[in-house]
């Protein structure tokens, strides 16, 4: 197995990280390169992840993606540990549910409805209600991960 790096997006990796999220099929919107960071190795970005804020005062670790040929590598598990040791808040995820037990492992937990922040209830109750056209039989988690609790 190759060696791989963890380190903060730069504005020439803007096109990588449109491709892999494209490619991946996931949430398009919000793709700011300055809140990203990467896998790289042989200087080649293989993965990528954003810390995404939004206006409700919440932040969601957002975007992850990795190449496929470097799938089950640990490149998403590097990246999701370098949010979550830099992070002094609570974080919050949205994904699918077969996607529940790899965020688990990190000590995300999911949240009820109620205790939601409004973007996140908001995309929840959006896309499991089947509104999310092309995306028939979508359901999905919104978990978080709050340091105070870990």
């Amino acid at each position: 197995m190759e060696e791989f790096q963890i380190r903060p997006a730069v504005k020439q990796d803007q096109g990588t990280i449109r491709r892999l999220v494209n490619e991946a099929r996931i949430n398009p919107m919000g793709l700011d390169w300055e809140r990203f960071w990467v896998a790289e190795t042989s200087g080649e970005v293989i993965g990528c992840c954003q810390m995404k804020p939004h206006r409700d005062g919440s932040s969601e670790l957002a975007s992850l993606v990795v190449q496929p040929d470097w799938r089950g590598q640990g490149v998403a598990r590097a990246l999701v540990d370098h949010f979550l040791s830099a992070q002094q808040e609570k974080i919050y995820l949205t994904c699918r549910t077969d996607l529940g037990g790899f965020y688990r492992a990190f000590g995300f937990r999911e949240v009820a409805v109620e205790d939601m922040p409004r973007y996140f209830r908001t995309v929840y109750r959006f896309i499991n209600a089947g509104k999310l056209v092309g995306r028939e039989g979508l359901r999905i988690l919104v978990m978080v991960f709050d340091q105070s609790q870990s």
